[in-house]
């Protein structure tokens, strides 16, 4: 089992990033490893979305149930099917004053133990450089949210 939990302030709101990740489709174009990507059914709060990662020699794809609940600004991904035993992956966005607060989790195996041996020693890594990846959207995306304390010149 592998598990993650990271929290970051991005400055932009929690409706972007909501946005963001719920916008599954666009994935390979910036999100690290992941090569395809499709949705294969949408209604306004779930998908079932079909992801291919790759990493050096390895290439899996599998299917996630995705719940989208907008009023509480929360994504929550169920494993469906693929290479993983399992995989639950959650994403809070909360208002700061700075913009939001991503709280974001995952906890994960796969079937594959030299699958699972090789991602637990870069997943911490590779996580963050995936949370990043999502920043880095978002900047391009959207304009940052700038808080009262930037804009007075008190960077904290």
């Amino acid at each position: 089992m592998t598990i993650h939990s990271e929290n970051r302030i991005i400055r932009h709101t929690p409706e972007q990033l909501f946005q963001l990740v719920a916008d599954v489709q666009h994935y390979p174009a910036f999100l690290p490893w992941c090569l395809a990507s499709r949705v294969k059914t949408r209604s306004e709060d779930k998908l079932v979305a079909d992801l291919i990662i790759g990493f050096q020699m390895f290439r899996e794809q599998f299917t996630s149930h995705v719940q989208l609940d907008k009023a509480a600004l929360k994504i929550q991904v169920d494993y469906a099917e693929g290479p993983f035993k399992y995989l639950k992956n959650t994403w809070t966005f909360l208002p700061h004053h700075d913009g939001c607060m991503i709280d974001f989790y995952v906890d994960f195996e796969f079937k594959s133990r030299i699958l699972q041996t090789v991602i637990e020693s870069l997943f911490t890594e590779a996580v963050r450089r995936m949370v990043g990846a999502f920043e880095a959207r978002a900047d391009v995306l959207y304009t940052p949210q700038i808080s009262a304390s930037s804009r007075d010149g008190n960077n904290a």
